[in-house]
């Protein structure tokens, strides 16, 4: 595969491994434009020497400046920690990863994204084959690192949760994730009755 090729199919890789942050860019981009649109509007409306529509800058400029002697102390703690939430909410989303539940499969020739839920069903298959019970037996959640495989035997019948999780792992083998996830398999104390 040529390296301009390799490229592409990483871009691809990554656009449907990770969330866009395009919603976040939007409100702060609409946020910004109406906050300097009312602030222009202002400007000019005192440069014509019209009242202004709400307050004029050098009004509002001086209210700031006095603001820890003219507002109760409470509400200009609950507006920082409003504005400090907001803030919150835009920064979050610019330094976290934002992984989607989907898992990208080596493959030199295509591009392979495979959605967490029908990763899990495919181990939940093995599992439930190997354990010997029926699909609402087993339960698989699929993690970045960590597969958990939970299963309700049948009573009376015990299951080897050891050869569960080398299944497990066999399966997962065959799809050459990386990192490849640890597997942990948790046999519930009680069974189901009549399954």
């Amino acid at each position: 595969m040529k390296q301009a090729d390799q490229d592409v199919t990483t871009r691809i890789v990554r656009r449907e491994t990770h969330s866009a942050r395009t919603g976040a860019s939007a409100v702060a981009a609409v946020l910004g434009i109406l906050f300097f649109a009312y602030v222009l509007l202002e400007s000019v409306l005192q440069v014509l020497g019209e009242q202004p529509w709400l307050i004029d800058p050098p009004t509002f400029g001086h209210w700031l400046a006095d603001l820890p002697a003219e507002v109760d102390p409470v509400i200009l703690g609950l507006s920082g920690a409003l504005v400090f939430l907001a803030g919150l909410l835009f920064f979050l989303p610019a330094v976290l990863p934002g992984r989607r539940a989907r898992y990208a499969l080596p493959n030199p020739r295509a591009a392979v994204v495979v959605e967490g839920e029908v990763l899990a069903a495919s181990l939940a298959r093995c599992a439930r084959m190997q354990a010997g019970v029926t699909p609402q037996q087993v339960l698989v959640i699929v993690g970045r690192t960590l597969v958990e495989v939970q299963i309700r035997p049948t009573s009376g019948t015990p299951v080897d949760a050891e050869a569960v999780r080398a299944a497990v792992e066999d399966e997962l083998t065959l799809t050459k994730l990386d990192p490849q996830p640890a597997v942990r398999v948790r046999v519930a104390d009680a069974g189901v009755i009549g399954q």
